[in-house]
């Protein structure tokens, strides 16, 4: 579903395009932000970026309103055409574990997003707590399932292990890679479900399923819960899986993993994203992966900025020192 201004038409993750005026407008605002703090994760710069927020356009914020109020059949939106001062771009970075700690157009544009769906949060033991952490490919990790790989990434539910998963998660790109082969996947329950036969569905809703940490968050030696994959309401359930993580405890249940696999092929959409694209997607109804590419490391590589939302920061309270914006465990 393509939304302009609010209107919905065709087919695929809802879009909305901004125009070349609100474009400057959001920039602005960004470069205003990039001038009160250098620290992106300083609480402070959070608090600037909600002010912030206030005064970008109606429309998109707008958009943003009822996205969060529903994230519709897909549960992904994409927004084009914002600032991200490609022109002014360094070399895509090629370490493990790159973040963007330094005020930025782009890390400006991705916290006042954040904080328009909810709050900013990040994980103290995945890329070092950073509240915007860049997607690239890295030499030697090719075959990695993270963001620093660029074979196929599975689909998943970001963090599928965690109790307080990010419930958004931004991505917002910088630089396209130059074969134009990578490509954003996404495939929401809510198109899947209609095609999992009730026995299939039954299975799925059981706490039959064990997700382990992703490799981005180094060893973890504490046991995973056992956990339903389709929990909450029959009708319009939340998912919770990551199929490069999540096995089926029993026979039934890895069965019905399978064809959870398969229902969620057939609904997935592919999304070329193009610098100034940022794509949201809904954690609690939505999987994302990504296409395989080739990369060239010859630092124009693509680029994506990664930013989480969580909702209602009470709920990961116990894991938040001093009730700040990174958990802890």
């Amino acid at each position: 579903m393509t939304v302009t201004a609010g209107i919905p038409t065709g087919s695929g993750p809802a879009e909305f395009a901004l125009t070349p005026d609100d474009s400057a407008r959001i920039e602005a605002a960004a470069r205003d932000l990039c001038g009160t703090l250098l620290d992106v994760d300083d609480p402070r710069w959070v608090a600037a970026a909600r002010s912030a927020w206030e005064e970008l356009p109606p429309a998109l914020r707008r958009a943003a309103r009822a996205y969060r109020r529903d994230s519709g059949p897909t549960g992904a939106l994409l927004i084009r055409g914002l600032p991200v001062d490609a022109t002014a771009l360094p070399p895509t970075p090629t370490v493990k574990g790159s973040v963007q700690r330094e005020a930025s157009v782009s890390a400006a544009v991705l916290l006042m997003m954040a904080c328009g769906l909810g709050d900013p949060a990040a994980f103290r033991a995945e890329k070092s707590g950073a509240l915007v952490q860049d997607v690239v490919p890295v030499p030697g990790q090719e075959s990695f399932q993270g963001n620093a790989g660029s074979v196929a990434l599975m689909m998943h539910n970001e963090n599928a292990f965690h109790g307080h998963r990010p419930d958004h998660v931004m991505l917002l790109c910088l630089r396209a890679d130059p074969e134009s082969e990578a490509g954003l996947r996404t495939a929401g329950i809510r198109e899947a479900l209609p095609l999992l036969p009730p026995p299939v569905v039954e299975a799925l809703s059981r706490p039959e399923f064990s997700t382990q940490p992703p490799p981005s968050f180094g060893a973890r030696s504490e046991a995973t819960p056992h956990h339903p994959a389709l929990f909450g309401d029959p009708h319009d359930p939340d998912v919770r899986v990551d199929f490069a993580a999540t096995s089926g405890v029993t026979p039934r249940a890895e069965e019905a993993l399978h064809a959870l696999e398969k229902a969620l092929d057939d609904v997935s959409y592919t999304i070329p994203l193009a610098a100034g694209d940022l794509a949201i997607v809904d954690n609690r109804v939505t999987l994302h992966g990504r296409t395989a590419f080739s990369p060239r490391y010859d630092g124009n590589d693509r680029w994506l900025q990664r930013t989480f939302v969580l909702t209602d920061l009470r709920r990961s309270r116990g894991y938040r020192p001093q009730d700040g914006y990174i958990l802890s465990r």
